[in-house]
């Protein structure tokens, strides 16, 4: 099944959204523009075009939608901005990123009640077991929607992954859908030279989930394609991956390709640099 549907609208967030997130992270000269850039494109496609879901019927518990956990906390950038260019909440709120008493903290948090998130998260490692929770409390609520969550490739380095991984395939968990932003790259260089991953694809078969690959998540055709492939995996008795290949940094030149842009923000000059790159095409907030 091919992405036809309202494909230049989709099209045209894609610039607006790497806006949002470079002009949130200058504004504090604070946060972390590199994984938000490069998944522009995954967040764009899964809350615009995959997940059945209402953002104005939002519920903590996320009964009759599917819902998404983002574990890779810290790139809340394209996150915000996607959750309120969706309807979530007032798109002049981008406005309030990591300032005091913000809904929009640098990690998403509950306490403040942003519509949206249903778990706090940035502490890596642990989005995989969250999302497993509400998988299994779907199945005993007679719910056949669809748990989402997003992982970073250095992520996986944390051992808690692994146990999850084991514990779904043992449990059948089959309603969930994980995806892996394979950019190759985490806060201290790249992934192969922290702790390398090895083969992906082969580790997650061996502890008996199905596979899917996206080779290119940077392209909005090729990303929701993937995604509509993996999600008619699920309910086949195994949980499903899907390992989406991008680079962080995506859509503005002088981020890509390097670790460094990891979380530094640009200062007025680069600013500038990158929001050229980016036209405005949906309306700034």
């Amino acid at each position: 099944m091919s992405i036809t549907k309202d494909i230049k609208e989709l099209e045209a967030w894609l610039p607006q959204v790497r806006r949002d997130i470079v002009r949130m992270v200058h504004a504090v000269q604070s946060g972390h523009p590199g994984g938000s850039l490069g998944c522009t494109e995954f967040f764009v496609a899964l809350f615009q075009y995959i997940m059945d879901h209402d953002p104005k019927k939002f519920t903590m518990d996320g009964r009759d939608q599917d819902i998404f956990f983002l574990s890779n906390g810290h790139i809340t950038p394209v996150y915000y901005s996607v959750l309120a260019r969706s309807g979530f909440f007032p798109i002049e709120e981008l406005r309030t990123f990591r300032r005091i008493n913000s809904r929009l903290q640098g990690h998403p948090a509950t306490h403040e009640g942003l519509p949206g998130i249903r778990v706090a998260t940035g502490s890596l490692g642990q989005g995989l077991s969250v999302a497993l929770g509400a998988a299994l409390a779907k199945k005993l609520n007679g719910d056949l929607h669809t748990v989402f969550t997003l992982q970073g490739d250095g992520e996986l380095q944390e051992g808690q992954i692994w146990e999850a991984a084991m514990f779904a395939a043992h449990h059948k968990v089959d309603n969930i859908l994980v995806t892996i932003d394979r950019n190759n790259r985490q806060i201290d260089g790249d992934v192969s030279d922290v702790m390398d991953l090895g083969d992906l694809k082969a580790k997650f078969e061996a502890f008996g989930w199905l596979v899917a690959e996206c080779e290119n998540g940077n392209n909005l055709i090729e990303i929701a394609d993937a995604l509509l492939l993996a999600k008619s995996l699920t309910r086949n008795e195994k949980p499903v991956v899907l390992i989406m290949h991008t680079e962080m940094g995506h859509g503005v030149d002088f981020m890509m390709g390097s670790h460094e842009w990891h979380g530094i923000a640009p200062n007025d000059e680069q600013l500038q640099r990158a929001l050229e790159q980016n036209p405005e095409t949906l309306g700034d907030y």
